[in-house]
């Protein structure tokens, strides 16, 4: 598959210096993943510019360039210059353009918000899967094609890689797909050019400070999804401030919205519910009418991620009692609030789950405790290289657990112990904790601290088979240690 430089950049305002007609064979914006009779994007990033390696990438093969300012190369007469003012905004237009614009050949769906996505990505899916439809997903946990997982380093690609994974999905006959939109991927235009049937908001509290800075900041980049430039149908949580300025701008730009939540007022809120140990049983309104939904995940948070779902199965144009069937058979969410297996009369349970922010690590620890009637226990660390503002609010938060084991997360590049320091800032003076830096021996100590009746909450790595120290990944399963451990404790697993 080719197209020439001009087809790429139709209807874009650019300059082309050299010869429009130039056959593009792919596109790169990494000079070492550069192919002969590739278009390459000259991206200026937060750490090197990618102008600076134009030469390498005509070195390479590269017979195209995509830049913000004129290049000077040492020899390269005949390569052809697209001077543009985005370099980012344009790489992701073409992008769409090279794989002919996949995201009009289905519905999809894009879910955005500090927590929920994952959770909410899987019930559409499953939803739209019970009402006949083949089925995409993009995001943290990995990609899936009609059913095939496959892994991913980002929770969403780059414009060229989500596009041509949009292409595979599109020709393997995928007719609805649920993605994860990252605040990243949207400021930094990955996802432009894609056309979006529905996006919807879960909710917003804190992370990725160390990228946007700002509350504000954050917000804006996830409102951009529901901006003119991605028109679609959309469903909204107004259970807090962020929710509600949305629905006030969508609604002032006409568009098509549902609402969710807990709050009254949202089209689609709980009348009745029965947390249960391994169900919800609640009585939703539904745009009026009352609706009955038993489904196998556990939790309040999970009964938001649920209405949001709902919201976007009806956006779909999915009937009612097809998406209340379909709930009723909800496969398990990987490390979302995942029940480790544990030795026949092990007297305690233990749950792995993704939460790494501090409103999702208090949510996790209320639904562990709304579930147990003994104490809980979590374990918890920050992660390395991230935003550490919010390590001192984990550390505060986790103190509504009966117990908080203090461990390390994955570290990065920085000393496992500052990053504990940071976390028993939020915890001075309070009771209730123990440090222990090396997260097996934490699960263990946590198994060992544990009474009848108790629950274990191990949190922040949830699905995650790694752990990342300095330039090492190494094998960590959360799941994995925490079955090793209750062997240990109480023999073998009930399916041993």
């Amino acid at each position: 598959m080719t197209k020439t430089c001009a087809e790429l950049f139709q209807g874009m305002e650019c300059t082309i210096i050299g010869d429009g007609s130039e056959e593009v064979a792919g596109l790169a914006f990494r000079s070492d993943a550069v192919c002969s009779g590739d278009m390459f994007f000259c991206i200026v990033g937060n750490v090197v510019d990618g102008h600076s390696f134009a030469q390498d990438a005509i070195d390479r093969g590269a017979t195209s360039l995509v830049a913000e300012r004129k290049v000077y190369l040492a020899d390269a007469t005949d390569v052809t210059e697209v001077v543009v003012a985005d370099s980012r905004k344009a790489m992701a237009g073409a992008a769409a353009a090279f794989y002919d614009h996949p995201s009009e050949g289905f519905s999809l769906v894009g879910i955005t918000g500090t927590n929920g996505k994952t959770t909410t990505t899987y019930l559409v899916e499953h939803i739209a899967e019970v009402a006949g439809n083949r089925c995409g997903v993009i995001g943290t946990v990995g990609n899936k094609i009609a059913g095939i997982v496959e892994k991913s380093d980002h929770t969403t690609p780059e414009s060229p890689d989500l596009q041509k994974l949009f292409a595979r999905m599109r020709d393997a006959g995928c007719t609805v797909v649920t993605m994860e939109v990252s605040s990243h991927a949207l400021d930094l235009k990955r996802t432009w050019g894609t056309d979006f049937a529905v996006t919807a908001f879960t909710n917003l509290t804190q992370d990725h400070l160390d990228y946007h800075h700002t509350f504000d900041d954050y917000f804006e980049a996830k409102a951009l999804l529901f901006s003119a430039a991605y028109p679609a149908r959309r469903v909204i949580n107004i259970d807090g401030a962020w929710g509600r300025e949305l629905l006030r701008r969508c609604t002032e730009a006409g568009d098509e919205v549902i609402t969710t939540g807990f709050d009254t007022t949202a089209q689609i809120h709980p009348l009745e519910v029965a947390f249960e140990a391994t169900r919800t049983v609640a009585t939703l309104e539904v745009r009026g009418a009352r609706v009955e939904v038993i489904y196998p995940l556990v939790g309040r948070f999970n009964l938001e991620n649920v209405m949001t779902a709902f919201g976007c199965a009806l956006s779909l144009g999915i009937p009612t009692d097809v998406i209340v069937r379909a709930l009723a058979t909800m496969p398990p969410v990987p490390g979302r609030l995942e029940q480790v297996p544990a030795p026949a009369g092990a007297p305690v349970t233990v749950y792995v789950d993704y939460a790494h922010t501090p409103d999702a690590l208090a949510k996790a620890i209320a639904s562990i405790q709304a579930l147990s009637a003994g104490r809980t226990i979590v374990v918890f660390g920050c992660g390395g290289n991230r935003d550490a503002s919010k390590r001192p609010i984990m550390g505060q938060a986790a103190l509504a657990a009966d117990l908080a084991v203090v461990t390390s997360d994955n570290p990065r590049h920085e000393d496992p112990r500052a990053i504990i320091d940071d976390i028993l800032a939020g915890m001075e003076g309070a009771e209730g904790f123990i440090v222990e830096p090396d997260r097996r021996a934490a699960i263990a100590a946590a198994i060992a601290a544990a009474e009848p009746g108790d629950a274990i909450l191990l949190a922040g790595k949830g699905h995650e088979d790694y752990q990342l120290v300095g330039d090492e990944v190494l094998a960590f399963d959360d799941r994995q240690v925490a079955a090793e451990e209750l062997i240990r404790a109480f023999g073998e697993t009930e399916n041993d």
